[in-house]
């Protein structure tokens, strides 16, 4: 019997290879192995909307196409190593997976404060369902709500808290929240609006320690003041889930390397042929900006790998005639992503921390606006808030010269 195109990582990018390889015309049998016990779901919404609402899987789940029906999705199993020259993949369960290529799709973690007093209850943070899930109980009227971390993240999760009626403070070390990709100006505006709506923020602060018997009832600030809460969400950045492919000899200086087909790297630099990454995880160069390799946390990038692993994985394993091709062919997605917070809509395309000039070039700031963000005079990303057609009109500018 083939062995199967094993797939780790059962989340949007695992659902999304297997559904590319179908489309491909790869007809083998697939194995998806995804530590949660969920069938895949949407993430994003979970610090938006869903996050307002009752949680539930329903409410996120994806749809399964007839196409991926006779996927084999072994769920709330965790890989634990890969052993590339014998082509398996061992779970924590003992079980050992041969494959005739593997797809990494292992994504992100959040990452946890390190402090003296860190192990107590009642820290929350927001990537799975289940994070999100334990989060909408503790956001009840009234609740003191500190959010550590002032990205994307932690500023839906406040305008959403503050929505449910809570005290919110967020705490982080930036100037201005999401000032990193945003720049200043449009940052400070965000911080603003947000004040507007009574968040409360603590920038350029950290956070020394977390006070508390059992249960997080306060955190102490690098300036000495004590806050108290109810509620403690940590958002402050994500790590790769890469150490089941520790000893692989793969490049996992910064999630996994891949080339531009997504075939995963090697430390000496040579390429697999059976091995690919997606998602989250994978760092690779994309020539609409650049030969420099960079992960891209944005909504897309799953999608958009899992498709071009799709079409090469599916090309080779059907020993197609156009797979040299197939290989060669550029790929290079346009980054995207969307926030919802409070009445604002913001819509990006490209990389906005690559620029070295930022300026407006629609609309007014205290209103629906546009910025655009240009590296040596390269458009490489557009972001607004509202004014969606406009931010769309100039997705096809992005990384090309005006």
């Amino acid at each position: 019997m083939t062995k199967p195109v094993v797939i780790v990582g059962a989340s949007m990018g695992g659902l999304r290879a297997a559904e590319a390889l179908r489309r491909f015309g790869y007809l083998g049998p697939i194995t998806a192995i995804g530590d949660e016990p969920h069938a895949p779901y949407n993430r994003p919404p979970l610090s938006k909307e869903v996050l307002a609402n009752e949680v539930s899987h329903e409410a996120v789940a994806f749809p399964q196409r007839p196409a991926t029906a006779d996927v084999n999705w072994v769920l709330g199993t965790r890989a634990v190593s890969a052993d590339l020259k014998h082509r398996t993949v061992t779970d924590s369960n003992g079980q050992v997976h041969p494959y005739s290529a593997l797809i990494i799709a292992t994504g992100l973690r959040p990452k946890r404060l390190q402090v003296s007093n860190s192990e107590l209850a009642g820290r929350h943070a927001v990537r799975t369902l289940d994070d999100a899930i334990a989060l909408r109980a503790a956001l009840v009227p009234g609740a003191r709500v500190i959010i550590l971390g002032a990205g994307f993240i932690g500023c839906e999760v406040a305008a959403t808290a503050r929505k449910l009626g809570c005290e919110v403070t967020v705490v982080a070390p930036g100037v201005h929240p999401i000032v990193r990709p945003l720049g200043l100006e449009l940052s400070r505006e965000i911080q603003r609006r947000h004040e507007g709506e009574g968040v409360r923020f603590k920038m350029k602060t950290a956070i020394t320690d977390l006070i508390g018997e059992s249960v997080v009832t306060g955190v102490l600030l690098d300036s000495g003041e004590e806050l108290a809460c109810d509620v403690f969400i940590e958002a402050i950045g994500s790590d790769t889930n890469t150490e089941w492919l520790e000893g692989s000899g793969l490049d996992l200086s910064d999630g996994v390397l891949t080339d531009n087909a997504m075939r995963a790297v090697k430390t000496d630099g040579t390429a697999c042929e059976d091995v690919f990454a997606i998602g989250d995880v994978a760092r690779f160069a994309n020539p609409m900006f650049d030969d420099v390799a960079r992960r891209v946390e944005h909504w897309n990038i799953p999608t958009d790998t899992a498709k071009r692993v799709g079409q090469v994985l599916a090309a080779k394993l059907n020993e197609a005639e156009n797979w040299s091709a197939v290989l060669d062919e550029k790929f290079a997605p346009t980054p995207s992503f969307w926030s919802d917070q409070f009445e604002m809509h913001i819509l990006a395309f490209g990389l906005l921390g690559l620029a070295d000039e930022v300026k407006l070039i629609h609309g007014e700031i205290e209103d629906d606006c546009v910025f655009g963000y240009y590296r040596e005079g390269q458009m490489v990303g557009v972001c607004g808030i509202g004014m969606r057609s406009t931010v769309q009109g100039y997705r096809a500018q992005v990384g090309k010269q005006i």
